[in-house]
């Protein structure tokens, strides 16, 4: 079966001709791209305003927020495992499944939560210290990330909440409650960054401060019109805690993989950090702005990888294996073709950042040199993706995308850009060339895997 779905697909471009599954995975993908977007302009206006106050500001939030970056994706990885089983008992309309899951993922998500906020809150100087050795950049760091930890405890339950309605087809609430967020955080920062009338010039803590409130004002619309239109995530406490030790296995034997992808691939993005960051101050700046302008282009294959997930997620669900892997066929081709685009837009915006951040020449000319390095593996970074997110998660193919993930990361891109940084002293864009070369390579065992058709588990059979 699985040969020939592929079969009756190979040609070139035809996996343009299903109308209904693009009309399908836009209709769920682009509020997810649009929160993205605001999600990301959030950070980038952080990112922007802070750049007004110098290089060891921005290199002190940027690094604050590696912190929260760790964080994030251990909450991603229960979040979108969870998700799995969100997708294919919406297949299944069994909104009871769907209650008792989200249930015991903010179970986990508040106990991950309360671990960070305490380590944010008291050490706060060491946990900078783990990235960077300027003292300044220490002292500033310490102060955004003490000010900005009482956000993670309404951005976990949040999160919980989005990553639920995603999954159930109910995208437009966790774009609207984002926006909101977001014109909140503008306004905050200008007031609390650098004063207004009485209100004194805080700097990168008026920055944290503003990212605060607009976290616990996005959680707080989540929840409240959840509950109100009654969305299968808002359940009581009696549906929160309904499941059994089977239910219990069953989750934690798919999802465990998932979150022990996300901390190894995370603790690699902080060495990979620490690697630009030993290296000097306007290395990290650098990185820090790259990246943040990454993410503009980025949110486009986190929303075609998050819709494409729900939809097969949801056929499996449903029993019809076979349109599951036909999808996973055309996201992967569809993704890597719109990257290339993509590629072309970034190039496109380096050439403003002069006129955007206050930082100096030679900031510039690392970060062009970075930006032309990262438009060229995008087309292999968003099948990757399509591959990791879209297809093997929600195909419950969990235990496969560690090793998928992760392998190449610390075999080959760490030690190479370690190499390149200490050993040989080698320029800082070559060190990034060297973090970004598993792309290409990783993609040749992900093709291995979408052909083998080994991806697809239907994850709550056994709960049935």
């Amino acid at each position: 079966m699985v040969s020939g779905v592929f079969s009756e697909t190979m040609g070139p471009f035809t996996f343009f001709n299903d109308k209904q599954f693009y009309k399908s995975l836009f209709t769920i993908a682009i509020p997810i791209m649009l929160q993205n977007l605001v999600n990301t302009l959030v950070n980038m206006v952080d990112t922007i305003m802070i750049g007004r106050l110098g290089t060891v500001e921005i290199a002190a939030v940027g690094l604050g927020n590696q912190f929260f970056f760790t964080f994030n994706t251990i909450l991603f990885g229960i979040c979108s495992g969870s998700a799995i089983f969100t997708a294919q008992f919406w297949g299944k309309r069994d909104i009871p499944g769907i209650r008792k899951n989200t249930g015991f993922s903010l179970i986990l998500v508040v106990s991950v939560t309360l671990a960070f906020t305490l380590g944010a809150l008291l050490y706060p100087g060491g946990i900078i210290r783990i990235y960077s050795r300027d003292p300044a950049v220490i002292a500033s760091g310490a102060v955004y990330l003490k000010t900005v930890a009482p956000s993670f405890i309404p951005f976990g339950v949040g999160f919980v909440f989005i990553q639920t309605l995603r999954s159930v087809e109910k995208v437009r609430l966790p774009m609207v409650s984002t926006l909101i967020a977001l014109f909140l955080n503008i306004g905050l920062n200008y007031l609390f960054i650098f004063g207004s009338g009485p209100i004194p010039a805080m700097g990168v803590a008026g920055a944290a401060l503003a990212t605060v409130i607009a976290r616990f004002t996005e959680a707080g619309i989540l929840v409240a019109v959840s509950y109100a239109r009654r969305y299968p995530p808002a359940g009581n406490f009696r549906e929160f805690t309904d499941f059994n030790r089977p239910f219990i296995g069953r989750f934690l034997h798919i999802v465990s993989p998932v979150i022990l992808n996300e901390f190894i691939w995370s603790l690699g993005v902080m060495v990979e950090n620490i690697i630009i960051a030993q290296t000097h101050t306007n290395a990290i700046a650098a990185f820090n702005i790259t990246n943040t302008f990454s993410g503009l282009t980025w949110v486009i294959f986190i929303g075609l990888g998050t819709g494409v997930a729900v939809l097969i997620g949801k056929k499996i669900g449903e029993g019809d294996e076979k349109t599951a892997r036909d999808y996973a066929f055309k996201i992967t081709r569809f993704a890597p073709l719109l990257a290339g685009g993509a590629a072309l837009l970034i190039l496109s915006i380096s050439r403003f950042l002069p006129f955007i951040f206050k930082v100096n020449s030679g900031v510039f000319s690392i970060i062009t040199v970075m930006f032309l390095i990262m438009a060229a593996v995008y087309p292999f970074r968003a099948f990757n993706m399509a591959m990791v997110v879209g297809v093997c998660r929600s195909g419950g193919d969990t235990k496969f995308c560690i090793l998928y993930d992760v392998l190449f990361m610390w075999v080959l891109s760490i030690p190479l850009a370690a190499a390149a940084s200490f050993v040989f002293h080698a320029p800082v864009w070559v060190a990034y060339l060297c973090i970004c070369i598993e792309d290409p390579i990783k993609m040749l065992l992900g093709l291995w895997r979408l052909r083998s058709g080994k991806w697809l588990h239907n994850v709550i059979k056994k709960l049935s």
